[in-house]
């Protein structure tokens, strides 16, 4: 029986750097990146990121933890800097830092909107230019950006940020095609509401689970493994042809 090309997507010898890495969505995907081989740099702002390197060394990988505010650009740069000095290389690079402030539109202040964009959007775009720099270099490497369901259809209370992650799609479209002639590929993934810390607050509303619901034919709310595997997916060589892609993991919501 011919060989499989694709043995379980493995990720062995690849550094994976994660953003928003402490909890939730982030947190998940990085352990997925380093289960399936991937060394891991870990960054988030929260010190409880700290607590992500036992769990990877415990899987045989090497780790580097990272406490960093994204949104103070020149920070970026020395955390790519860092994380080149330890491991030499950066193969996949997993944008996963992210906020939400629901309001209703006519109540959106300036200091919300601009914390919700300065970090969903304008951080994400500089992680990926540092980290990009550093693919075009060694012709190759793997972008993976966190958007949403809410980039690609409206929702109440989303002003700010599906402005930002509809930012986040198109900008994942520029860059794939500005550094496919590096070998650099560069996607999205777009999840539905998935049940992490960010979300558990909007579920503990009257109602609102039963809403969302209603608008996802596969009948449950997401679980960060599920977004965990189409990041595996776009990190593995079996998406070596696949770029500028927004990949919806929202179980049918914009199948509509």
């Amino acid at each position: 029986m011919e060989k499989s090309p694709f043995p379980e997507f493995d990720l062995s010898g690849r550094v994976a750097l994660v953003t928003g890495a402490a909890r939730g969505l982030g947190r998940a995907i990085a352990l997925e990146l380093a289960k399936y081989g991937a060394d891991l740099v870990a960054c988030d702002i929260l010190p409880e990121v700290e607590s992500i390197k036992a769990d990877v060394e415990g899987l045989g990988r090497r780790v580097l933890v990272q406490q960093v505010d994204v949104c103070k650009i020149p920070a970026i740069q020395a955390m790519v800097d860092e994380s080149v000095r330890v491991f030499g290389h950066i193969d996949i690079l997993v944008t996963c830092a992210g906020i939400n402030i629901p309001q209703w539109a006519v109540d959106v202040t300036e200091e919300a909107w601009d914390k919700v964009n300065d970090l969903n959007l304008k951080a994400l775009f500089f992680c990926c230019q540092a980290v990009g720099k550093q693919m075009i270099r060694q012709k190759k490497g793997k972008i993976i950006n966190l958007s949403s369901t809410m980039g690609s259809v409206g929702m109440e209370r989303r002003a700010a940020y599906s402005s930002s992650k509809a930012g986040v799609n198109l900008l994942t479209k520029i860059l794939a095609i500005e550094w496919a002639p590096h070998n650099v590929n560069v996607n999205a993934i777009a999840p539905t509401f998935v049940d992490t810390p960010l979300t558990k607050p909007m579920f503990e509303e009257q109602g609102f689970r039963d809403a969302i619901l209603k608008n996802i034919p596969m009948g449950r709310i997401a679980s960060t493994r599920d977004v965990a595997g189409a990041a595996i997916y776009l990190a593995s060589e079996a998406a070596n042809m696949v770029t500028g892609h927004v990949l919806l993991v929202d179980g049918g919501w914009t199948a509509h």
